[in-house]
């Protein structure tokens, strides 16, 4: 089994792509109310502030920040990704080794982070966020995507509603 380590910082601010199995399915966006209620539901055991999220078809990019001398995000996503099983219907594909697991075959096992590291790197990935509906071709303008904290920052006047974003290729967490 390999040995894998994450980059973890007390009450610090991460970076997260997450992906569902099967890359073809739209199951986040055809489900969104029931993956809102996981994220309520996890956050009332382990509070985590969402600093910025988009949630697109088959995957979702957050940036969260862990309350004072907290570090288990992995808990978190452990959570989240269950609640959320919990409440689809059977009927994906599983592999035979997720079954003799009695896992599901929703999620990709495992999920990216990065570790925020200063003010720059922060803002950077709230853009890189917001911008991800548009790098994907699901929209043509960043405000169309409803699935997205950019509406919020609009309305808190962080980003006007007609920002496009950016695309810098040294952003590119795809996974």
């Amino acid at each position: 089994m390999t040995d894998y380590r994450r980059y973890r910082v007390k009450s610090g601010s991460y970076f997260f792509t997450v992906n569902l199995q099967e890359r073809k399915q739209k199951l986040l966006t055809e489900q969104i109310d029931l993956l809102r209620d996981a994220f309520r539901e996890v956050k009332k055991d382990h509070p985590f502030q969402i600093d910025a999220i988009v949630i697109l078809p088959e995957h979702l990019h957050t940036l969260w920040t862990l309350p004072e001398q907290d570090d288990d995000f992995s808990l978190r996503w452990r959570q989240i990704k269950s609640a959320f099983s919990r409440k689809i219907e059977l009927g994906e594909r599983i592999s035979k080794s997720r079954n003799q697991k009695q896992e599901r075959g929703i999620w990709q096992r495992r999920f990216w982070e990065h570790a925020i590291r200063d003010e720059l790197d922060f803002a950077k990935h709230v853009d890189y966020i917001h911008f991800n509906p548009v790098k994907h071709k699901l929209v043509k303008r960043v405000v169309d995507w409803p699935y997205s904290s950019f509406h919020l920052y609009v309305r808190m006047g962080l980003c006007p509603v007609d920002w496009l974003g950016f695309e810098d290729e040294s952003l590119d967490y795809e996974r």
